[in-house]
């Protein structure tokens, strides 16, 4: 059983508003779907790091998650900055059971065990959203630490997933990057950042962590093998 990450998938299955308005972007729902069908497994897992649908309400991501459902795999999600559609876990717990979307959980205040790994991790906050609110900032920095915690103490592997990325070429988050250094997190994967943005990734290793970008544009719509 592997584990694989890809993130910023941009459905809009059910609403106008398709990515194909960006260069390489061209049948990316389709691409997309034969490239993870032909490398992802029914027994493996896939972690999605957030930007998953432009719907605004719950209730219309089905077409979205139908989708994703009925991929191969079971499926772990968290939050993007466009995740509008982001309700209580009550809430989407109940939308995915009502669905029988049964291939997917959220990840949100806590953490899964896949094989080896503690899948933890949160939207995260970065530089480039307008509002600099600290406030949100500090919220997502406790929901990171209450869900690496949880990992770290389940005594498997933790691996950190964020949305936000903690860091680029030229920047760091701090605040971020303090709870990251503060438990023993050896790999942490984000998204956020596409190709006309590329020139910020940082994919390498920093402090012993290795960071990667998993931003779907990015890894030509194929989902990247962590395990």
């Amino acid at each position: 059983m592997s584990v694989f990450a890809i993130s910023d998938l941009h459905l809009s299955l059910s609403t106008d508003k398709p990515m194909t308005v960006f260069k390489g972007w061209d049948n990316y729902v389709e691409r997309i779907r034969d490239n993870w069908c032909k490398i992802v497994k029914e027994d493996d897992t896939v972690i999605i790091p957030g930007d998953i649908s432009w719907e605004m309400k719950i209730s219309a991501c089905v077409k979205d998650f139908e989708f994703i459902h009925n991929l191969p795999g079971k499926k772990i999600i968290l939050k993007g900055n466009h995740d509008l559609w982001w309700d209580s876990m009550k809430k989407m717990n109940e939308f995915l059971d009502s669905n029988g979307f049964d291939s997917i959980k959220i990840l949100h205040n806590n953490f899964y065990a896949v094989e080896n790994l503690a899948i933890c991790g949160s939207r995260g906050w970065f530089f480039d959203d307008d509002s600099k609110d600290q406030k949100i900032l500090q919220r997502e920095v406790g929901r990171i630490e209450t869900s690496v915690k949880l990992a770290v103490d389940s005594g498997l592997e933790p691996v950190l997933f964020l949305h936000y990325p903690p860091l680029t070429t030229n920047e760091l988050c701090n605040d971020i990057y303090d709870v990251i250094k503060k438990y023993p997190i050896k790999r942490c994967y984000y998204g956020h950042i596409h190709r006309a943005g590329s020139y910020k990734v940082f994919n390498g290793e920093k402090d012993g962590i290795l960071f990667r970008c998993v931003s779907c544009d990015l890894m030509d719509f194929t989902p990247l093998k962590i395990n």
